[in-house]
């Protein structure tokens, strides 16, 4: 199950399917890696950009992994196991490189585990009723946090968090129980492919490394410096992420909607954006994009150009749940 399936069926149906009810994905392609011993915190602490120290067994924290100069490598999400045990997922099984090589004489154990489990999303507003049919209750998590259980007899790590921008859990299940379960929770889901997630994920404001991460980007640049505790510690990046801080940042990463054709009129002094991702909404009806607009055009309502024949104006992010209240919402 680790290659991403398109589509199943009709992408813009899967998409729709998970807003109104309930999407199934698999996500077995990402890389999930394990870091244990005495000096695990300390040395994903010096990995990513966020500061561990607060963060609790059984939570979730969502970071960056940086380049020595402060563009962002991969995202990434962090799970505390145990004080010495963590889980480490990205976006790439080939990421472990990547990681390996940080970990060089720190003195910690580094597994990786990408092979021997598979990641399976449910995602929308019904996505806790689905699971709570399996569970015989509503799965009891809290949002970015997870649980081990067990579902539909299989031994399940269930986290609340997704790609989706709706109620969402990913489950954490080993790879050979794993088609037995898609096959039970698709009784109740519909069976998505990565198409549907990444219009999602577009609707959602949400970044993806081999778009919005493609060409060397800091963490300010993407509106993430909500990320970057720097609080006296050292990690990847760093220091040359203090010397970006306080800098007046070129581009900013934007959404950009209500595209329209260029008439002769407006051929000169329309600034020019970047796209990175775009996508014809099934939510709205109309085409959505990401992508770095220059910082002085970066304000919503700003008209843009996205060619020679086409502009757009700039909206602001998310385009869907502006104020991201459905991941957290009641289950």
């Amino acid at each position: 199950m680790a290659q991403p399936v398109a589509a199943y069926t009709d992408a813009a149906e899967e998409h729709l399917a998970t807003r109104r009810a309930c999407g199934l994905f698999d996500f077995s392609f990402m890389g999930h890696f394990e870091v244990a011993g005495l000096g695990a915190r300390a040395f994903l602490d010096g990995l990513q950009t966020r500061n561990l120290s607060t963060l609790a067994p059984g939570r979730i924290a969502y970071t960056l992994l940086l380049r020595p100069d402060g563009t962002v490598f991969i995202d990434a999400t962090v799970w505390c196991l145990a004080r010495d045990r963590y889980w480490l997922f990205t976006g790439r099984r080939s990421d472990f490189a990547f990681v390996a090589e940080a970990a060089g004489e720190a003195g910690v154990a580094l597994s990786d585990l990408s092979g021997a489990n598979a990641v399976l999303a449910v995602q929308g507003p019904e996505s806790a009723r689905v699971l709570g049919r399996q569970l015989g209750a509503a799965p009891g998590v809290a949002y970015f946090g997870f649980s081990e259980t067990r579902l539909a007899g299989v031994a399940v790590t269930i986290g609340r968090l997704g790609y989706s921008g709706e109620l969402g859990y990913e489950l954490i299940v080993p790879t050979g129980a794993a088609g037995d379960l898609w096959r039970e929770l698709a009784t109740d889901a519909r069976e998505c492919g990565f198409d549907a997630a990444n219009s999602l994920r577009i609707e959602s404001g949400y970044i993806l490394f081999t778009n919005e991460l493609a060409r060397p980007v800091n963490p300010y640049e993407l509106g993430l410096e909500r990320l970057v505790s720097f609080d006296g510690r050292a990690f990847t990046g760093s220091e040359a992420l203090r010397a970006l801080r306080w800098r007046a940042h070129v581009r900013l990463l934007v959404g950009i909607g209500a595209f329209s054709r260029r008439d002769g009129s407006s051929r000169g002094g329309i600034p020019r954006v970047e796209v990175t991702s775009r996508v014809r909404s099934p939510t709205f009806g109309g085409a959505l994009a990401l992508g770095f607009a220059p910082a002085e055009a970066a304000a919503p309502g700003m008209l843009v150009s996205t060619s020679d024949t086409e502009v757009g104006r700039i909206c602001r992010l998310p385009f869907y749940d502006p104020g991201r209240v459905l991941p957290r919402g009641p289950t």
